[in-house]
């Protein structure tokens, strides 16, 4: 090896070593606990402006990119720009080796917008030349006007003026070299092209406000006493960056370090300095380079975001049949981690730092709600097992606060990591969390129950064993210090057994499960006369085979209902049979539901059957107006409806066609009208509903005819048809049709259908109901109804309800009211929120579209 180089492969470890034996010198009197209230003392102004200053410093550093690629003769947008010099320099410098570990980053997200290697090596060279450029500019400057000193470690012969200058003296030599020489040069036998005098002054410019920017952060910083003229800093800071590149330790840690603390100890103690250098290294290094870090792994997923895609659905449809068990002892581990963590005693370094930046009173908030997390996860891990769609979103939930609250009450990170990766872990499963039964009825076996008491048990036995020597009085549980850590056991183990105690009163207390099973074969068989002969179309809603059937003894009328929480919901009026025996199973109904402690509701009632929902003793709430077109009058030629006979007279003209598919020919369409209503649902970024609605499924599309609209033999849209024998009225359900169908498809659908259903000989066209529609605003009206009004008006950015009227004031209906029937007072919003979540087909439904 030679000489020159073995001497380069020395000066690392030469300067790293001396730079540790510095610090041991200056610190070997001082404990950990010094350097501790020094970092107390800085003042959290001057902190937020050093924050502050670090984010301005690396939006400057992307002109480092803007100007060498204007030198490389490419243009990008500069977010991404912007982007990759941050990530750039958050690496370099932190991981050391610079050019190499810049580079490569720059390689990396360059080479994806079209760069190509020569010119990712033309950028890199570029920028780090313009990064010595400033320093010398700036460091040079600032060794000039007043000169440094180091004692004991650095030794400059002829003085760091003279530094100063040669520093000065290459940039300026530099600069005059790109006005004067346009050939290129040479170098190992490859020729550089200088940049113009514009783009080096630019260097020069940039790269020397980036320093000083660099240097105000760590000024900010500064203890009170440093005693140094922003000059004498500069050129101080200037030396230890040198220093810290030379040595090619990352970030020149330790190197850095030991220079400021040779020059400064003298004027303030060691420990002060080391801490201002902490919090510079963290505000300027390690934060920064966490942000980097994320924001590159966020680009490289979004790189790989199909190769990605079809991985997460492949593991998802693998591991989809076994998540509930698995999150089941996910939540029960959890549960035990925060309990058994409330029972022992904090890591006394940690609580040492929470002291210094956390309140007494968050800190004992956060850990009695650790506890009562814990507890309540392990009880959730019941309902995971059983699939409730309650105890997915509340075990999300409860791994997210308990993730929170181990930060907060003793900076565990271990369990905090461990609670967040099982709530990401989980999140993507709720489509397996589809039952809206309530967890209290659901049954708690034996091993469940021995599960929870032993782990309860054991977190109680695991506090009392930790505190062993303490002596238990009754001053202890009023005692509050950071050191309290028995008290606050003892408070969250009340805590946990009340929780233990109440769901289990509650449990007791809860009455009977409801039996509401869904309809089996022979019911639906039981049923569907009745909805053939039945006067409204909506009784078809009871073969979607969602709701429960409640028939009368005769078998001549039922009630199709749904239960969510203590909401006994009717889907409409009872079918079939004389309006008295509908009025007998009504209070067949009723009777059903009170044995079970529930609320009687029937939902979308008509205004001719009011007096029987009074008489039930219900309260009568307006929920719209339902829209009907009568049938036998329906002609496109009435001036009134010259739009919908112009749209549909074009869209006959560019060859779409209209037919009715009959019950029996529907089987070998199925697998189109699947795939023309996952592409509706796709585009409309929407999930399927239930209960009022129906939802894409084949047997319940087998149940009655379909309405197709065709283009050159491609199927563009359906609609399911409500068609009773009894021809009274005739509607549809699921009506759906391919993105990019010719624009007013799904009016032709309806005017077909109209056409259509006078010529069957039905009575009326129901268009279904618009919500809020027809309600008072008055002054003196009831508040429910000058609230539906101002839903109705104002309500756009959450559902288009005007623009649903509007689109059905088109056809000229009828409007009918329609109403709910249910307890009224304090039950009436729980009574709402159960018919969402069945509407919804869960609770989750409720917030999500």
């Amino acid at each position: 090896m030679k000489p020159s180089r073995a001497l380069t492969a020395l000066l690392p470890v030469v300067l790293l070593a001396l730079s540790a034996w510095v610090l041991h010198r200056e610190l070997r009197d001082f404990h950990w606990r010094d350097v501790s209230a020094a970092l107390d003392a800085l003042p959290l102004g001057r902190v937020g402006l050093a924050v502050f200053v670090t984010a301005a410093n690396y939006l400057l550093l992307s002109l480092y990119d803007v100007l060498a690629l204007a030198y490389a003769g490419k243009a990008l947008p500069y977010p991404r720009v912007a982007m990759t010099s941050f990530i750039a320099y958050a690496f370099g410098n932190n991981l050391g080796m610079a050019m190499l570990s810049s580079a490569s980053v720059r390689y990396r997200l360059y080479s994806a917008w079209g760069l190509s290697v020569v010119d990712v090596s033309r950028v890199a060279v570029f920028c780090g030349l313009t990064l010595w450029l400033g320093l010398g500019f700036v460091g040079g400057l600032a060794l000039v006007a007043e000169p440094v000193q180091v004692p004991g470690i650095v030794a400059l012969p002829l003085g760091s003026r003279l530094l100063g200058a040669v520093l000065l003296a290459a940039t300026l030599g530099y600069v005059v070299l790109c006005a004067v020489w346009r050939e290129p040069l040479s170098v190992r036998g490859h020729a550089v092209a200088l940049p113009s005098l514009r783009l080096a002054l630019g260097q020069v410019l940039v790269s020397g406000a980036d320093w000083l920017l660099a240097a105000m952060v760590l000024f900010l910083l500064l203890p009170e006493g440093a005693d140094l003229s922003p000059p004498a800093f500069i050129g101080l800071y200037m030396l230890g960056q040198v220093a810290g590149l030379l040595s090619q330790v990352p970030g020149g840690l330790g190197v850095f370090e030991s220079i400021l603390v040779a020059v400064l100890t003298p004027r303030v103690p060691a420990p002060a300095v080391l801490g201002s250098l902490m919090a510079w290294r963290a505000i300027y290094y390690v934060g920064p380079f966490v942000l980097a870090a994320g924001v590159m792994a966020a680009s490289e997923l979004m790189r790989r975001r199909e190769r990605v895609s079809r991985i997460v659905r492949g593991v998802h449809a693998s591991f989809a049949p076994v998540v509930p068990l698995v999150a089941a002892a996910g939540a029960v581990l959890a549960g035990a981690v925060l309990l058994f963590s409330g029972a022992t005693p904090t890591v006394a370094e940690r609580l040492l730092v929470l002291r210094r930046w956390l309140p007494l009173p968050l800190l004992e908030l956060s850990h009695l709600l650790g506890s009562l997390a814990g507890v309540s996860l392990v009880l959730l891990g019941r309902g995971l097992q059983r699939r409730l769609d309650a105890a997915y979103v509340l075990t999300l939930g409860l791994l997210g606060v308990g993730g929170v609250v181990s930060l907060v009450k003793g900076l565990d990170f271990e369990e905090a990591g461990l609670l967040f990766a099982l709530a990401l872990v989980l999140a993507p499963f709720r489509a397996q969390f589809y039952r809206h039964t309530s967890l209290f009825a659901e049954r708690f076996s034996a091993p469940w129950l021995l599960a929870l008491a032993a782990v309860v048990g054991a977190s109680v036995w695991l506090g009392f064993f930790s505190y062993r020597h303490v002596d238990y009085g009754g001053e202890l549980w009023w005692r509050f210090t950071f050191e309290g850590d028995a008290p606050r056991f003892l408070r969250a183990s009340v805590g946990v057994c009340g929780v233990v105690l109440l769901f289990g009163v509650a449990r007791l207390l809860a009455p009977s499960s409801p039996r509401s099973e869904l309809p089996s074969e022979e019911a639906l068989a039981r049923a569907r006369p009745l909805v053939a002969r039945s006067p409204e179309s909506m009784s078809h809603l009871a073969l979607v085979g969602d709701k429960s059937l409640l028939f009368n003894e005769a078998g001549t009328a039922f009630i199709m209902y749904g239960v969510a929480g203590r909401a006994w919901v009717s889907m409409g009026e009872p079918v079939g049979g004389t309006p008295e025996e509908a009025t007998e199973l009504a209070w067949r109904f009723r009777e059903l539901v009170d044995v079970h402690h529930g609320w009687t509701c029937f939902y979308q009632v008509g205004p001719g059957s009011l007096p029987r929902y009074l008489d039930l003793g219900l309260s009568l709430l307006k929920l719209g107006e339902e829209a009907t077109v009568p049938l036998a009058d329906f002609q496109l030629d009435s001036p009134e409806r010259r739009s919908l006979r112009h749209a549909h007279r074009k869209l006959e003209k560019e060859g779409v066609i209209f037919e009715v598919v009959p019950r029996g020919s529907v089987e070998p369409l199925l697998p189109q009208l699947e795939a023309v209503s996952d592409a509706w649902l796709e585009e409309k970024n929407t999930r399927e509903k239930g209960f009022s609605l129906g939802y894409f499924s084949e047997r319940y599309l087998r149940e009655g005819p379909v309405a197709v609209v065709r283009q050159g033999g491609e199927l563009l849209g359906f609609a399911n048809l409500w068609a009773p024998e009894l021809k009274v009225e005739l509607s549809i359900d699921l009506m759906r049709y391919r993105p990019g169908a010719p624009r007013g498809v799904m009016d032709h659908l309806f005017v077909s259908l109209m056409l259509w259903g006078r010529e069957q000989g039905y009575e009326r066209f129901n268009l279904g109901m618009a919500p809020f529609s027809g309600f008072e605003s008055h002054a003196l009206a009831p508040l429910w109804q000058r609230a539906g009004a101002f839903l109705f008006t104002h309500g756009e950015h959450f559902y288009n309800f005007q623009g649903l009227r509007r689109f059905k004031e088109k056809f000229k209906p009828v409007w009918t009211p329609r109403y709910l029937a249910s307890p009224g007072g304090l039950a009436f919003p729980r009574v709402l929120a159960g018919v969402g979540s069945l509407v919804s087909r869960g609770i989750a439904g409720l917030v999500a579209r």
